[in-house]
């Protein structure tokens, strides 16, 4: 019997709806997922409510689940937030910010509470006396240690990483993305890791999807995506990044305008205004994510023969 995956997303859409009021109608909506059949942020959490499709955990459906019967299973999936500053509240111990997660259900004595939240602080690099200090005793870096600690405490299986290091210094980043590799090697655990800086996707992800307004277009191994990239926007993405050598000049992919209103996406494909190698298909039918080789799939009308040179 083929093992299930730990989380399944089977065409999940969330539109957010723009003006309108309590006995209005929205003006528009904002289509900011659009059809996504793998994962994304918080509505894997059910932080937010999608507007359609199903978010399975270990095949279980927790789209449609009602808020009590979420309770139990939201020690399964935790989350390591973007601020480190912001998501601490600065009226709490480190004790009781790390062992916070514990009150929803039947939470353990208080000696037991101090005594695991002891063990995860050191886990993460912090010492068991620092227990006691509050958020604003701690750098950016030593915050976001204790957001981890934090999300750690009820042993989940699934953590989602919502640009965890994009707000440290970058010799503090490298730190913190070791910290969350031997985490995942030590605990078994899973990330879904979300970033805009690809030198940090590379470094820690195993299997890499490229979004643009709210879809999926290249799913892939970390080194397909960046050796063999199979959609546009992937490809000029991977030639933005900047050459650490001076002498070295980095022909960049062309990609001309702006990103189109997630309100009103283009009809056809949704990169076709700034796609150099648009042509007639792309402006009318929106390309399926297919698979374009082993473990690699794009949703690209070139990958139908003509290919990208």
């Amino acid at each position: 019997m083929t093992e299930a995956p730990l989380v399944n997303l089977v065409d999940v859409v969330k539109h957010f709806p723009l003006g309108g009021g309590m006995f209005s109608r929205p003006r528009a909506w904002v289509k900011a997922v659009s059809g996504v059949s793998f994962s994304v942020g918080r509505l894997i959490l059910r932080l937010i409510d999608p507007t359609s499709g199903r978010i399975e955990l270990e095949g279980r459906d927790i789209a449609a689940l009602p808020a009590k019967d979420m309770l139990s299973l939201r020690r399964r999936m935790q989350i390591i937030f973007q601020d480190p500053y912001s998501s601490l509240d600065p009226r709490m111990t480190v004790e009781k910010i790390v062992t916070e997660p514990l009150m929803a259900g039947d939470p353990p004595p208080r000696g037991e509470r101090r005594r695991m939240a002891g063990e995860l602080i050191e886990k993460v690099g912090l010492r068991a006396v620092d227990l006691d200090k509050y958020p604003h005793e701690f750098s950016g870096g030593q915050r976001q240690r204790i957001g981890i600690a934090r999300a750690l405490c009820v042993r989940p299986s699934l953590i989602v990483a919502d640009e965890p290091v994009s707000a440290l210094d970058v010799s503090i980043q490298a730190q913190v993305i070791n910290l969350l590799e031997d985490l995942q090697a030590e605990l078994n655990l899973t990330y879904v890791f979300i970033s805009h800086d690809l030198s940090v996707v590379e470094h820690i992800c195993n299997r890499v999807g490229v979004m643009y307004l709210g879809g999926i277009v290249e799913m892939a191994s970390t080194e397909n995506y960046s050796t063999a990239p199979r959609h546009p926007y992937t490809e000029a993405l991977l030639s933005a990044v900047p050459v650490a050598d001076p002498h070295q000049i980095s022909g960049r992919a062309a990609m001309e305008g702006d990103v189109p209103s997630p309100i009103d996406p283009p009809p056809g494909c949704p990169f076709h205004p700034r796609c150099r190698y648009a042509f007639d298909p792309c402006r009318v039918v929106k390309p399926p994510l297919v698979p374009v080789a082993e473990d690699h799939s794009a949703a690209c009308w070139l990958n139908d023969g003509r290919g990208i040179e």
